[in-house]
């Protein structure tokens, strides 16, 4: 518990900008009561104040550069794989696959650290998988106020959103519409896979509501979709190549031969992995015991047997 209260302490300081700490504190406290549940019980495990868990979970809202795949091969099956970056080593250590259980079913699965609440990779069984990117725009320096903003509002953060539709979506088209229309702290990119040929989409988010819904389209030759944290209809930055491999690489392995081995070749490819991917998850909401998290010790290797 010391180590992750030290962790905890290393990611405040050099994420997390001093004004945001100091603001964060006093609202923290005197709404402590309203405060949903598992802040506080993390918390009171941790030995540590509300604000500074509320303020932990709110790290990752911003600072995480991820890739997501969706893919569908020749037979209709749905795969989903996702790389989640970020830029502080020691959370390989805190990486883990959470099962959340109702009256003793499995409801959903995901991949999270310790001391966080929310959710950026997850499966509903046999329903649907969804991760969440970051959407990297203009406006990104607004994040923080948006921060205080939820806190003073009671608002969610985007990764209770992915939680909450994992434990409450009906089917991937229910999980699609909450993704799409509920309101958002901050834009985004939900990446959704389900059980089914063609349900695979990416959700690219404003705080309102969507700004594209980009589904498969398998039948015109869209078999697969890439995002890495930039909108798809816009070049990428010219120093960010990470989606020209992930297509190049795709487009070599084809549709025929897809599978969930072959999603975890192309996102081990540099520099789609990097010295900062912690995690890859690869997953198959119609076959959830394919649903699989390899934490990237230092990084990624060159070569992929």
């Amino acid at each position: 518990m010391n180590s992750l209260r030290k962790i905890a302490g290393d990611v405040i300081e050099s994420q997390i900008p001093k004004w945001v700490h100091r603001a964060v504190i006093p609202v923290a406290a005197s709404l402590e009561k309203y405060i949903p549940q598992p802040y506080r019980g993390i918390a009171s495990m941790m030995k540590t104040n509300i604000s500074d868990v509320i303020i932990l979970n709110f790290a990752y809202e911003f600072t995480a550069y991820c890739t997501s795949i969706v893919a569908q091969d020749k037979k209709g099956n749905v795969y989903h794989g996702r790389n989640f970056d970020y830029p502080l080593p020691v959370l390989r250590s805190l990486t883990m696959d959470v099962v959340f259980l109702i009256s003793g079913k499995v409801v959903y699965v995901g991949t999270s650290l310790a001391g966080y609440v929310g959710l950026w990779t997850g499966m509903s069984p046999h329903k649907f998988t969804v991760s969440g990117d970051q959407r990297v725009t203009k406006r990104r320096g607004n994040g923080w106020r948006n921060v205080v903003s939820a806190v003073l509002f009671h608002s969610s953060p985007v990764s209770w959103l992915l939680r909450q539709t994992l434990e409450e979506a009906e089917d991937y088209q229910d999980a699609v519409m909450r993704l799409s229309k509920s309101p958002l702290i901050t834009g985004v990119y939900k990446i959704v896979g389900g059980v089914g040929a063609g349900e695979g989409v990416i959700i690219t988010r404003d705080r309102k509501g969507p700004a594209d819904i980009w589904p498969l389209e398998p039948l015109q030759g869209g078999w697969y979709r890439v995002e890495a944290n930039f909108d798809h209809w816009l070049p990428p930055p010219p120093s960010d190549h990470r989606r020209e491999v992930a297509i190049k690489a795709l487009n070599a392995v084809g549709q025929n031969r897809v599978n969930g081995h072959k999603l975890y070749q192309v996102l081990s490819k540099p520099p789609l992995c990097h010295r900062n991917t912690i995690y890859t998850t690869l997953m198959r909401a119609a076959n959830p015991r394919e649903y699989i998290t390899l934490v990237r010790p230092e990084g990624c290797p060159n070569k992929i047997n």
